[in-house]
């Protein structure tokens, strides 16, 4: 089994830590392969730099000459997972609803511990879109940017768990969640400090990926994850390592396949 993660930023030692913990997490059999977008921002936090991240993450997956078996976007409350579910047939397990599944599984109520403030609006739309905002006892900033987590490990640690106790103590959580694809490896010092389960996302994400792949589940094609049209679309591929198809020229999407991006039409 091959389980693609993909980080949304182009920052290289987040994706290499991602692909650490995914790699710790991963069952014996799974292979593992961590990508950087080629392009996009070296950190995304806020709603156009997620939107932008969106494609570029879409666009190195399609330049990924497969096979494949899973793709999980390594982002927490980022915009995409629906554009790749319909480039794809193969699973695609986003972090941010991995981690709340789960932490559903473990209590009644969890709570989200994210970076700068302006990231929790985005990660409740995500976590109320995905129909799991019912459960989320708070979305909590750390007052940490994304790259600081990195920077600075040590404080990272303490930001957090201090904001994940008072989630506990002031906001009766009973899980904790680490809202950032670049906290991954944090929780068990914060599981720690904190006295309750503590899930990180991109584990998480492995593991749904290897239940669905190993249950033979694909991605539903019948109405709102189905292939695009074929169209001409300008511009796209923006990656000058795919190289626009000819028109006309398509791929039936399939395990590990890319849907067609361009044509007629």
């Amino acid at each position: 089994m091959k389980v693609l993660v993909v980080n949304v930023n182009t920052t290289t030692s987040m994706t290499d830590a991602m692909a650490a913990r995914a790699r710790q997490a991963a069952a014996p059999g799974t292979e593992i392969e961590a990508l950087t977008p080629y392009f996009g921002p070296a950190s995304v936090e806020g709603n156009m730099e997620s939107h932008l991240s969106a494609v570029a993450v879409m666009d190195r997956v399609l330049a990924h000459p497969g096979p494949y078996d899973a793709v999980i976007q390594a982002g927490f409350g980022e915009h995409g997972r629906e554009g790749l579910q319909e480039l794809l047939a193969v699973p695609v397990v986003d972090i941010t609803e991995a981690a709340a599944h789960l932490a559903m599984l473990l209590g009644r109520t969890y709570s989200v511990i994210t970076t700068l403030d302006r990231a929790v609006p985005q990660i409740e739309d995500r976590l109320a879109l995905a129909g799991l905002l019912a459960r989320c006892a708070s979305v909590r900033a750390s007052g940490l940017p994304v790259l600081d987590l990195e920077r600075n490990p040590d404080r990272a640690v303490k930001e957090i768990a201090e904001q994940a106790a008072r989630a506990v103590r002031d906001d009766r959580a009973e899980v904790i969640v680490l809202g950032c694809g670049g906290m991954a490896g944090l929780e068990e010092a914060v599981r720690e400090r904190a006295g309750v389960p503590v899930v990180d996302g991109v584990a998480a994400a492995v593991k749904l990926a290897e239940s669905l792949t190993g249950l033979g589940l694909t991605t539903s094609k019948i109405r709102t994850y189905a292939e695009p049209r074929p169209k001409q679309i300008i511009a796209w591929p923006l990656s000058e390592h795919l190289g626009m198809r000819p028109p006309g020229d398509s791929v039936s999407p399939g395990m590990g396949e890319p849907a067609p991006v361009a044509g007629d039409g």
